[in-house]
């Protein structure tokens, strides 16, 4: 019996926060499946809760701080590294263009948006992580985490301008205007 593990990530790309990498087994068929960046975050909340209790999961979440000391593509290889360790599966597939190198994992482009196991893997890390970006906005009012969730907007670089890097930027990122 063939036991697919769909693997995706949210967060690789923002000037602050974590990177989130989740790994899903769905035991159940899920209705409503999709590419978290293409469903409403009304959606992707509703299917949180169903994807969790319907699925075996893992939940990686790698801080700023080690993705400017590791490097993003170490940090998403350790993630991926230990969802396979953690869900026992007869195959791996992220969503993307590269398996960074690791045996037993395979990569589809466009799979968040085609496989049912990547899109909920992608669902889960989107919403995992945009929680956690919503909640320490509190701690950081001057930066609007909860509107962009740390990506680089106009208004967040214009934070950064002002009131410098807060504890959760990534300072090994180069932004326009900024550090370039």
């Amino acid at each position: 019996m063939n036991i697919l593990c769909g693997i995706d990530e949210a967060g690789r790309g923002p000037l602050a926060g974590p990177m989130t990498v989740a790994g899903v087994v769905i035991k159940k068929p899920i209705d409503g499946l999709n590419d978290s960046k293409k469903l409403s975050e009304k959606k992707r909340e509703s299917l949180f809760d169903i994807i969790k209790e319907n699925c075996s999961y893992h939940i990686v979440t790698t801080t700023n701080k080690q993705i400017d000391e590791l490097g993003l593509s170490l940090c998403i290889s350790n993630s991926i590294k230990n969802i396979m360790s953690n869900i026992k599966a007869t195959s791996y597939l992220m969503d993307g263009n590269t398996t960074f190198g690791i045996e037993g994992l395979d990569c589809l482009i466009k799979a968040d948006q085609s496989v049912q196991e990547v899109s909920a893997a992608s669902i889960l890390a989107k919403v995992t992580r945009d929680r956690y970006m919503k909640d320490i906005a509190k701690e950081y009012p001057l930066y609007s985490f909860e509107k962009h969730k740390g990506y680089g907007t106009k208004a967040h670089i214009e934070a950064i301008k002002i009131h410098g890097f807060s504890e959760l930027h990534r300072v090994s990122y180069k932004i326009k205007g900024v550090n370039s």
